[in-house]
């Protein structure tokens, strides 16, 4: 009897944690940054250089990403999320996250778009460097 209370208020306490958890606002917006269209969600400031790395993971990004994520990683309203954002720092979103949800699809957790399909046809060796792209981004813009 003891564990059937035990197991209800557990599962109380993580329906009221999931009711009541924030949903991120997006970055504040500074007059130094750039965004691609109305639907941008945050303004980026794009680094002077990308390593060569980086540069690959751009343009994979902008074949496979922006569509949803917009260009420079800014998300779209509506649509998906901004990836320059500190819900999406290292230490919170390793690289191994980025790897899962390309490949294997996330549900939504941080944000209220709906869940992210699986990319298709993208190999891992094109998410480390769409990874390079995201995170030199985020540096940009003070997110380490």
């Amino acid at each position: 009897m003891k564990l059937l209370y035990f197991v209800g208020a557990t599962l109380a306490v993580a329906a009221l944690s999931y009711a009541f958890w924030p949903i991120p606002e997006p970055l504040e917006q500074n007059a130094a940054t750039v965004s691609e269209s109305d639907t941008a969600l945050v303004d980026v400031l794009l680094p002077d250089t990308l390593s060569a790395n980086a540069q690959i993971g751009k343009s994979m990004f902008e074949a496979k990403c922006a569509a949803c994520h917009g260009l420079n990683a800014v998300g779209q309203d509506g649509i998906a999320p901004p990836l320059v954002h500190v819900i999406y720092e290292p230490n919170h979103h390793g690289d191994e996250s980025f790897q899962r949800a390309a490949t294997l699809g996330v549900q939504a957790h941080h944000w209220r778009f709906g869940d992210m399909p699986p990319v298709e046809g993208i190999t891992r060796g094109e998410v480390t460097m769409i990874i390079a792209y995201i995170r030199e981004l985020q540096r940009a813009n003070g997110i380490n």
